[in-house]
């Protein structure tokens, strides 16, 4: 018998908001928070979300500890930056691919991410467009793990994706270019709501 693949995501959420000026991932965001959104669009596709935290840790993981399909993982390098992150969250996967989903991206719908899953190669970085540029989140072949724990100290999503075979992918949602940073993306975003 042929037992489905599993859709797993790791979602980065353990930054510490510095150019926002404030912790963003549980700001307002439509019924709940930044962080809600991005989740329940990558949960409306995915069988398991990887939720790797470091700033603020213990109220994320108390907020979503009852919830079956995340599992809370702590980076505990996450003032490292970001790539520690993906390092710590790539450790958990358990499947032939993946999902690599930002938390402060909460735009991105489930369209984008039955695209990308879509995409029959299954040895690629497979990575969405929308008009000309490129965006997140990313799906990523389990060899992709390697690439990435092997990684020298300085090293970032960009340059790992680099050694990788890649394939682009167009949407129709650009929803995969706004990640929140600042308070004026912030205001800006909010206002197309």
């Amino acid at each position: 018998m042929n037992q489905r693949e599993q859709k797993e995501c790791v979602m980065l959420a353990a930054g510490l908001s510095s150019r926002m000026g404030k912790w963003k991932m549980m700001m307002p965001w439509g019924a709940g928070t930044i962080l809600d959104s991005a989740l329940s669009s990558a949960l409306s596709f995915c069988d398991r979300v990887v939720l790797v935290t470091g700033h603020r840790s213990d109220e994320l993981a108390a907020y979503y500890e009852n919830h079956p399909a995340i599992e809370i993982l702590f980076n505990p390098d996450y003032h490292d930056g970001m790539f520690s992150s993906v390092q710590r969250g790539c450790a958990a996967v358990q499947g032939r691919r993946f999902f690599l989903a930002l938390g402060d991206m909460p735009e991105v719908g489930i369209d984008v991410y039955r695209a990308l899953w879509s995409c029959t190669d299954e040895r690629s970085c497979i990575i969405p467009r929308y008009n000309l540029g490129k965006g997140h989140p990313i799906l990523l072949p389990r060899g992709a793990i390697d690439v990435i724990q092997r990684a020298t100290e300085g090293s970032t999503l960009k340059d790992v994706i680099k050694e990788l075979q890649t394939s682009i992918i167009s949407v129709t949602e650009q929803g995969i270019h706004w990640d929140i940073d600042t308070p004026e993306q912030y205001a800006q975003l909010a206002g197309r709501l």
